[in-house]
């Protein structure tokens, strides 16, 4: 497989292996994209949610074009545009990336080889083209080819427009990791929040590439701003939710937050954290498994332990 796909798929698996265990458990097996499909949920006015293998997408089309958010595995490209197609004639004038990691951006060369635009906060670039670590594992991921660097980047905001289609794009400092993108369609009432958000399942918090718990709870706390009853919230990953769902998700962010912040006060060390088991309570309804409730113990502690840039 190509190094940078199978780079990709480990940046994917992130919350399936141990943190900077000594021993390093076997890679968990590359993706058959071959049985892969693309299932679209109709979110109303033009707008749907594209969900494939990898991070949730969100698609706006527009009557001279469409915008699609996060592109998933290069391999998927011809599915996700057959799906894309299913629904607008129109080409995808826009893609934007809500981070780095490989299962949102994989799809970035593809898409522009065909004339598509990659947006992106700066971060996201920087991060692609000079290469990064895997927080959990210390697998280093390459650069990314040139093709894949977004050709469009932003600091704080940006606006892109279609006939009949805004999206607004803002930028969260240091919650998943340190270039995060959400996107809000006004008009549609539909909010696409990348990894900041994974819908009843732990987030990864990427401390290593600058992400970090507070500012995971800051951007459901923006988030909760823009949305009302009736919002749809596409997360990076796990199903379609509303509002009540991201208050949920907020809840246990705050909680996981304070148990942490008050070990940490007490001087434990890593063992002894998870030793404790301090979400044992939250695990049933988050923890996708058992080695993600061990690896979201890890990186909750490591966001308040840790300065930025250390490593354990």
């Amino acid at each position: 497989m190509h190094r940078n796909i199978l780079a990709a798929f480990v940046t994917l698996a992130t919350l399936a292996a141990p943190a900077f265990a000594q021993q390093q458990p076997p890679a968990p097996p590359a993706p058959d994209f071959s049985k892969v499909e693309i299932k679209t949920t109709d979110l109303g006015d033009g707008t749907y949610m594209l969900e494939g293998q990898g991070g949730n997408m969100t698609l706006a089309t527009a009557k001279n074009g469409v915008i699609l958010v996060d592109g998933e595995f290069a391999p998927l490209h011809d599915k996700i545009k057959a799906a894309i197609a299913a629904v607008s004639p129109q080409p995808v004038k826009y893609l934007v990336n809500t981070h780095f990691h490989g299962d949102h951006t994989g799809g970035n060369a593809p898409f522009a080889k065909e004339g598509t635009t990659v947006v992106a906060n700066i971060k996201v670039k920087t991060r692609l083209a000079t290469g990064t670590q895997n927080f959990l594992t210390g697998v280093d991921n390459p650069p990314a080819p040139k093709e894949a660097l977004p050709a469009t980047t932003y600091t704080h905001q940006l606006k892109l427009s279609l006939r009949g289609r805004i999206a607004e794009l803002r930028h969260i400092e240091h919650a998943h990791t340190d270039g995060d993108t959400y996107v809000y369609f006004k008009s549609a009432n539909v909010l696409a929040t990348g990894d900041t958000f994974t819908n009843r399942r732990y987030p990864n918090i990427d401390f290593l590439n600058g992400g970090n718990i507070k500012g995971m709870i800051a951007a459901t706390d923006a988030y909760l701003k823009l949305a009302n009853d009736k919002t749809k919230i596409v997360p990076g990953h796990g199903p379609l939710a509303d509002k009540t769902a991201l208050i949920e998700y907020r809840a246990m962010l705050v909680t996981a937050r304070d148990r942490m912040a008050k070990l940490v006060k007490e001087g434990k060390s890593e063992d002894d954290v998870l030793a404790a088991k301090p979400f044992a309570d939250l695990d049933a309804t988050w923890a996708l498994s058992e080695q993600a409730g061990k690896n979201f113990i890890r990186v909750v502690y490591h966001s308040l332990a840790d300065k930025p840039g250390k490593k354990s």
